[in-house]
């Protein structure tokens, strides 16, 4: 039965300050719901200098120590399952939703998926999963197939053919590709403040690598891309993000970084490359000041919301041709498409984009304007509500 206005509780591990896609996708959709008149919850887990309880942007959010993955890393997952049965229990008690909608608990702990499965049952509420990733182990096989998820929504339609490709059926799943604020990521955004706090960015070709710094994103290749092109283009600077407030599972990105900073040194690139941990304020100002965005992944990227944001701050993107990426990147229409970890290949297409300021502008342009067209806040949350509704 269709309702017009719903109560729609969302889980998922993280959410902001902690930095990451699915967090900065939840603050777009969230809000969004709310403002079309829906009642909007989300259960995540706690971080530091977050309260346990309060509003943002109209969503009500929990937040609790058993949905922070860092915490649960750290602890093991042994002979929790009662304590998460009843904190979703409670949760629910509290949001009476119409709509259940989970992202990315198709992973991480057992425990937490079966314990939303159980509850959704019993109450005959629908269950989304929004499989913003895939993995390659038993974990990800076990809890896709064993949880009787209402449906599924996967990211992209590389998401969605490694979900088939375990045997789950292709009318279970809808892919939506993700949206944002075109009006917070746009080509005249100042960048004043940032070069006042970067003064080494100051009249250099800024090469901007966005994505959360480590090996899976190819900041190796960016780094060894850069040493080729300083060749030419001495004044180049690369930026990289790093973040400290990140959902870390397995602890890795601290010895990636150290791997990345050793490389940097060895190709005596110091005076090349900044590395720091940027706000959102300061990550639309570095959009709008840079020359190229580059995300030369070298796993399977699920999507990659940079992409977007670079689009709608008129950017060409250099990407790989990892996972859905090429979904959204066409290249030489938007951007460029290369290997993955060919180095000298991404080498060569920053130096013939620094070298044409017109194909710049070019690319730049048609990226902006398939994000006015396709991938606006708007559009993705009206494709998920539209899921939510034949379901109930």
């Amino acid at each position: 039965m269709r309702k017009n206005k719903l109560s729609i509780s969302h889980l998922h591990w993280g959410f902001p300050p902690i930095v990451g896609g699915v967090e900065t996708h939840l603050t777009i959709i969230l809000p969004q719901m709310v403002r079309l008149g829906h009642r909007v919850s989300l259960l995540t887990g706690t971080t530091e200098g977050a309260k346990a309880r309060y509003k943002y942007a109209g969503v009500d959010i929990y937040r609790i120590p058993i949905m922070d993955l860092n915490w649960l890393y750290k602890r093991g997952l042994e002979g929790i399952k009662d304590e998460v049965y009843s904190v979703f229990s409670s949760f629910l008690k509290k949001s009476r939703p119409d709509i259940i909608h989970v992202h990315n608990m198709h992973y991480f702990s057992k425990a937490h998926a079966e314990a939303i499965s159980d509850l959704t049952k019993q109450k005959n509420i629908p269950l989304i999963l929004t499989a913003h990733n895939v993995w390659d182990d038993l974990l990800f096989l076990e809890l896709t197939h064993q949880i009787d998820w209402t449906h599924i929504i996967a990211v992209s339609h590389f998401i969605k053919k490694e979900i088939i490709g375990i045997g789950i059926d292709d009318r279970k799943i809808t892919v939506i590709h993700h949206g944002i604020d075109q009006r917070k990521f746009h080509p005249e955004v100042s960048t004043a403040k940032m070069l006042k706090k970067y003064p080494r960015l100051k009249n250099k070709r800024i090469v901007f690598h966005p994505a959360r710094i480590g090996l899976a994103k190819g900041c190796d290749t960016s780094i060894k891309a850069i040493n080729l092109v300083k060749e030419k283009y001495p004044d180049i600077m690369l930026v990289l993000a790093g973040s400290k407030n990140i959902i870390d599972w397995g602890e890795t990105q601290q010895k990636d970084i150290a791997y990345l900073v050793r490389l940097i040194k060895h190709f005596k690139l110091e005076k090349n490359c900044l590395i720091d941990a940027y706000s959102l304020e300061e990550m639309k100002e570095l959009y709008a000041a840079s020359d190229i965005c580059i995300y030369p992944s070298s796993s399977g990227e699920p999507f990659g919301l940079t992409m977007l944001e670079a689009m709608a701050s008129a950017k060409p993107m250099i990407i790989t041709n990892s996972g859905g990426m090429p979904e959204i990147i066409k290249d030489g229409i938007n951007g460029f498409v290369i290997p993955i970890r060919d180095f000298e290949l991404l080498a060569a297409k920053i130096k013939n984009l620094l070298g044409d300021k017109r194909l710049r502008d070019r690319l730049g342009y048609t990226g902006r304007q398939m994000i006015e067209s396709q991938y606006t806040k708007e559009r993705v949350t009206k494709d998920m509500l539209s899921v939510y509704n034949k379901l109930l």
